[in-house]
């Protein structure tokens, strides 16, 4: 049992504590209407504690002035965090955050979570104990897990977020409105009319952003969006044939179609040569990401740069920063796509 645990003053107490009466965790385990133990999870940004019962020991933390001291020594070594590695998507950002982390003679660690997230039980301890200097998360965290790592002064960087995150917690992304519009607008500059777009899932919000430049170009050149030529579904290359599948068998099927991904756009090129149709003379195709994939395929492919790389150096620069200690001006950065034309777009057929 420790000092603190025991009754005894507690060394982080604030200005706000009176003096003739020390702060200990028993006094806060009181306040908060919680065990000793518990607060001291909370202390140590330990897991095992409910979101609202955390919410309460903080609150209570708060009030009686407690600060958490900043670990004494650096680690030098950093945590790049995954669901899943799938592809080359996945590769870029561990070559940029390398790239980044090697500069400064910094260590990383690589976590995956795995296809079910099994790992993610386990992680947040060992993460914990590790006590990295700092976090790029490409994997989709929890409230109370972020709440963890602020607790034991650990600095995370989400990377490319796939939700709304809170004013606080850090990130870096992509124009992807920009880069849906970009596309969309490419391919009405060719001359097409009936444009598809095959979406990524509903509720992630890069996806989103994309459909949304896609309906913005639309509307801006006067076109409307046809129904049926919206289809949402995964980001890989099954589900980009399965829905170029279904689209082309349209009796008005589209002349081009934009992709949310790279992935989905292979199987649009799949899905193209089943119809026998060639590309770009029967169907222009977009993607986006710009994968190394994209210019080997034949015809190459056309598709909106997401500069991955840079990225991932730009969010490890940053997590560092922030685990240094260092105020940064930006802790929200969101890097310019580009549209790289090659050949696989053409005006549409007469």
């Amino acid at each position: 049992m420790t000092h603190a645990e025991s009754g005894e003053p507690v060394a982080g107490a604030g200005p706000a504590a009176d003096p003739t009466r020390p702060v200990t965790i028993a006094v806060i385990a009181r306040s908060a209407g919680v065990s000793i133990p518990t607060v001291s999870k909370v202390i140590n940004g330990r897991s095992g504690v409910a979101a609202d019962t955390r919410a309460r020991v903080e609150a209570a933390l708060s009030e009686h002035g407690y600060r958490r001291s900043a670990p004494a020594t650096r680690s030098n070594m950093m945590e790049l965090v995954f669901d899943e590695i799938e592809d080359m998507w996945g590769l870029q950002i561990i070559r940029g955050v390398e790239r980044a982390a090697r500069k400064q003679r910094v260590g990383v660690v690589l976590t995956e979570f795995g296809p079910q997230r099994n790992a993610i039980r386990y992680w947040i301890d060992d993460t914990l104990a590790r006590r990295p200097d700092c976090l790029v998360v490409v994997a989709q965290l929890d409230e109370e897990q972020h709440d963890q790592l602020r607790a034991r002064g650990i600095p995370f960087v989400v990377f490319d977020p796939t939700t709304e995150l809170p004013d606080d917690v850090p990130f870096v992304g992509a124009t992807n409105w920009a880069g849906g519009r970009s596309a969309t607008r490419h391919l009405i500059e060719l001359g097409h009319r009936r444009i598809a777009m095959i979406g990524g899932p509903r509720d992630i919000l890069c996806c989103r952003a994309r459909l949304d430049g896609y309906r913005a170009a639309l509307d801006a050149s006067g076109l409307p969006v046809r129904p049926g030529m919206v289809v949402h579904t995964g980001l890989n290359l099954a589900d980009g044939r399965s829905a170029a599948l279904d689209l082309l068998a349209r009796p008005d099927r589209p002349t081009a179609i934009f992709a949310c991904n790279d992935q989905q756009a292979l199987g649009v090129y799949q899905a193209a040569r089943e119809r026998g149709l060639r590309i770009p003379a029967d169907l222009s195709v977009v993607g986006f990401d710009d994968l190394p994939l994209a210019a080997l395929l034949d015809p190459p492919l056309t598709t909106v740069h997401q500069p991955l790389v840079e990225m991932a150096v730009t969010a490890t620069e940053l997590a560092l920063a922030l685990g240094r200690g260092e105020r940064s001006a930006q802790v929200r950065l969101e890097l310019a796509t580009t549209l790289t034309v090659r050949r696989s777009t053409a005006p549409p057929a007469s």
